[in-house]
């Protein structure tokens, strides 16, 4: 049976065909031993790094043109001896609103003076003044009066006649109240203008303070529109971008040529880079030149220069 010819036949069958599949699931192997060499290869092309984008340039001067203020102004400025006529004309009726103040029913709600401020003593107030001794100062943002009631006290000592606009909604701000618990409010009426004028009375400024009491926006319109304008400008008022963007451009337009137009929060942390950019962005469109006096930021147009 040994050399039986069917089982040489059937002995090679099985030979072949164990050749056969050993060379498949070589060539296999080799297929995917080639494959995993030829991706891990250090001569494949490595994917190309994406070099950073260059920084597209600031806009220019001319692109931010859109951004400007502007307001229908009088051609006809009222003379400073009659700016607090026109006032009390245009806002109170040809009224004092400290006539017969405080009203009766208000004693009882009212401090006999409530001062509070921010960097409303600093020595800039006394620099610019001295300097520029100035017949008209407009306080744009003036809660209690206490930079109002400080320039007030500066004049007096140089012997100036000047007179002080303070406009200001009297309204404070969402949640002022829970700093300054002893304000009181009357039917949802928070009592800041009313404690503004008994502060004026107190210390007995009130031929030299009158309040403008509207929106910083609004108010600084209709005074262009008035044809009131000051010597001398303090900003300080909403501390975000649009709100000190919106009160420099509009305070700007009623500032009389060499006058200063100055304001607070440029370095504190209640700016958030909202004052500071808006003073820098205005002043660089306007070719203006930016000083810094303490925490306060001024634009002296007598000596305009563009900055560098």
């Amino acid at each position: 049976m040994k050399g039986d010819p069917f089982h040489q036949r059937s002995r090679l069958s099985i030979a072949r065909l164990f050749t056969h599949t050993t060379t498949c699931v070589v060539l296999v192997l080799l297929s995917f031993a080639m494959g995993y060499l030829s991706r891990s290869s250090p001569t494949q092309q490595q994917p190309q790094q994406l070099l950073p984008q260059p920084t597209p340039p600031p806009p220019s001067v001319s692109q931010l043109d859109s951004f400007r203020v502007t307001a229908q102004c009088s051609n006809s400025p009222v003379p400073p001896h009659l700016v607090f006529p026109t006032i009390l004309d245009r806002v109170f009726n040809n009224t004092s609103p400290y006539t017969n103040f405080p009203p009766p029913y208000l004693g009882a709600f009212l401090r006999g003076k409530r001062i509070k401020g921010w960097g409303s003593n600093g020595a800039v107030f006394e620099h610019l003044i001295e300097r520029v001794k100035p017949l008209v100062i407009i306080e744009v943002g003036t809660f209690l009066g206490a930079s109002a009631l400080h320039m007030v006290n500066v004049t007096r000592k140089l012997g100036l006649q000047t007179q002080i606009l303070c406009l200001d909604d009297f309204r404070g701000w969402p949640g002022f109240r829970d700093r300054f618990k002893d304000i009181n409010m009357i039917n949802g009426d928070v009592l800041l203008l009313q404690q503004f004028l008994q502060n004026v009375v107190y210390f007995n400024a009130t031929g030299s303070v009158l309040p403008v009491p509207f929106s910083t926006g609004s108010g600084l319109e209709k005074l262009c529109e008035w044809g009131i304008t000051a010597d001398l400008i303090e900003i300080d008022a909403g501390h975000d971008f649009i709100s000190a963007w919106g009160d420099i451009n509009r305070a700007y337009r009623i500032l009389r040529p060499g006058g200063v137009i100055f304001g607070h929060d440029y370095f504190t942390a209640a700016d958030n880079r909202g004052v500071r950019r808006a003073v820098d962005l205005f002043a660089k469109m306007n070719n203006l030149k930016i000083k810094i006096d303490g925490q306060h930021w001024v634009i002296d147009t007598a000596s305009t220069k563009q900055i560098s």
